[in-house]
């Protein structure tokens, strides 16, 4: 509701007074869901519109809006991300404390392989976000649970090739140069995980397609109480019946089974539903092709960065010290994948408020939406930063007792910091308007043109080791989100939003899915 209206040939936004009752949509669907998102992000355009109030007044009045929005959505979406890495982590640890073997094979098969099919999901899964945010912005609410369907009908298609991946991890491992007791044991705990590959096909359709529609909190709760399953299930299969490696990676398995299966009951019982979830439908098949465009797109966008890290960690294998490289380099990574946990979150707020304000045909809403997220992203990047300066020389002793490699992470901490003020918040942005492929491509230029060659000339030429290897790869950093920054600034939003609108149009007129050949 208050959504903005096109006037004549031009958009033209009408302001919106606060005292004005707007009159219900002319054609009201029923089972229509809570109003209460789409209400006040209406507002949000009409006080940026409003020419009677001061530059300063509009500012303030929809920076409090746009803040309650953007935290309701950030804030459980940043737990449901934290959990889902503290259970991986978790099983690690399980594994960590039957021996140093099980430590190395869980590592390998938790950074090796299961991070590569995760980020492969959680990108394809990011063309559900794009669709979806912008039909449920435009109250095209019945095309959603569609969407639903077809992303998880190709993202379990992936699923079976990616099984073999998992299935012949050993020989794989032992290719890369992995020892043989190593490569053996991390394919046993490889195995357990093959029926995550499944669970993550669904997962990451549903809760895209509850972000959408602002419905995040109850991922967070099913997620929390699948924490605490987790860790119990973990130490009674693990310890007391005794099952290893292959028992722990299964209880992981399970855990983000009971997630699915959860999130799709509320979706199925839940009155905030009805609308956009209408029951399988055979459209779930059709369109298959052009939904895969868009799903690749993101999921290469993504799995570059992913790769881009994994990587360098290669590189820093190569190098003379490699033990205390790897070491060094390996915690503050892990230190940075907690920052990047919450930037993830972020991200998906952010998306979704951009989806939904452009599917609603309100380019001002998408704009501010972008800057505000922009700052918030940035002060808490900041915060991080500096912790990280402050603590630069006991940080390393949470992981380790090594004094060696206390000082390696000291002399890092200060590129650290730096690699997370300059973390890639942009990101929401391309997923918001649908810009997953051109992403793709300057991920491309800026960390394999870049980046990577950059980081092997200081590290191995110059011998400047880690410190030479981090500081390619925040070369490469700060030139995507320099560029991706640039695009934004440049951004036509009213363009965006005929945009989405041509596509919510075509599916209206033509009963088509949004995204065609």
């Amino acid at each position: 509701m208050g959504s903005s209206q096109a006037a004549g040939g031009d958009r033209k936004y009408d302001p919106l007074p606060e005292s004005t009752q707007v009159p219900p949509p002319p054609s009201p669907r029923p089972h229509r869901p809570r109003p209460d998102h789409h209400e006040t992000s209406g507002h949000l355009e009409s006080v940026l519109s409003d020419p009677s109030l001061t530059l300063g007044a509009r500012v303030r009045a929809a920076s409090w809006i746009e803040l309650k929005l953007l935290f309701h959505l950030a804030a459980p979406a940043v737990v449901v991300y934290m959990i889902n890495y503290i259970m991986s982590m978790s099983t690690q640890i399980f594994s960590g404390h039957l021996g140093n073997l099980e430590l190395a094979a869980a590592s390998l098969g938790n950074t090796g392989i299961q991070v590569f099919a995760y980020g492969l999901m959680l990108g394809m899964g990011s063309a559900v976000e794009t669709l979806c945010g912008q039909a449920y912005g435009a109250h095209k609410y019945e095309i959603l649970g569609v969407y639903l369907q077809r992303a998880a009908v190709l993202l379990t298609a992936t699923g079976f090739l990616l099984t073999l991946v998992y299935v012949f991890s050993k020989p794989f491992l032992l290719f890369l140069g992995e020892p043989l007791e190593i490569a053996s044991a991390a394919a046993v705990f490889v195995y357990g995980l093959i029926p995550q590959i499944f669970a993550y096909a669904l997962n990451f359709p549903i809760q895209k397609f509850l972000q959408a529609q602002s419905i995040v909190a109850p991922s967070a709760y099913i997620s929390t109480a699948t924490l605490v399953l987790h860790l119990a299930l973990s130490w009674v299969v693990v310890y007391r019946a005794g099952l290893g490696l292959l028992g722990a990676s299964l209880v992981l398995s399970l855990s983000w089974w009971v997630i699915v299966v959860a999130q799709m009951v509320y979706i199925v019982r839940s009155e905030r539903c009805r609308s956009t979830w209408t029951g399988f439908s055979v459209q779930a098949f059709s369109g298959l092709f052009g939904f895969f465009k868009l799903s690749a797109a993101s999921a290469v966008m993504l799995c570059l960065e992913t790769w881009y890290f994994q990587i360098l960690v290669l590189l820093a294998g190569l190098l003379e010290n490699a033990e205390l490289a790897l070491d060094s380099l390996s915690i503050c990574m892990t230190i940075s994948g907690w920052v990047f946990m919450i930037s993830v979150g972020l991200n998906a707020a952010a998306s979704v408020r951009v989806s939904n304000e452009l599917g609603a045909g309100n380019p001002r809403s998408a704009a501010f939406s972008v800057v505000v997220v922009t700052i918030i992203s940035f002060i808490i990047s900041a915060m991080a930063a500096a912790a990280v300066l402050a603590l630069r020389g006991v940080i390393s002793y949470a992981f380790t007792e090594g004094a060696a490699v206390a000082a390696a992470v000291s002399d890092l901490c200060p590129l650290l910091a730096l690699t997370l003020l300059w973390e890639k918040y942009q990101k929401s942005v391309a997923v918001g308007c649908g810009w997953q492929a051109f992403v793709a491509y300057i991920n491309v230029g800026c960390y394999y043109v870049l980046g990577i060659p950059l980081g092997s000339l200081l590290g191995f030429y110059f011998r400047l080791g880690a410190k030479g290897i981090w500081g390619g790869m925040l070369a490469g950093t700060i030139m995507q989100t320099l560029i991706l920054m640039w695009i934004t600034f440049r951004t036509d939003w009213n363009k965006e939003v005929e945009e989405a609108m041509k596509r919510l149009d075509e599916w209206q007129d033509n009963k088509e899915p949004l995204l065609k050949e």
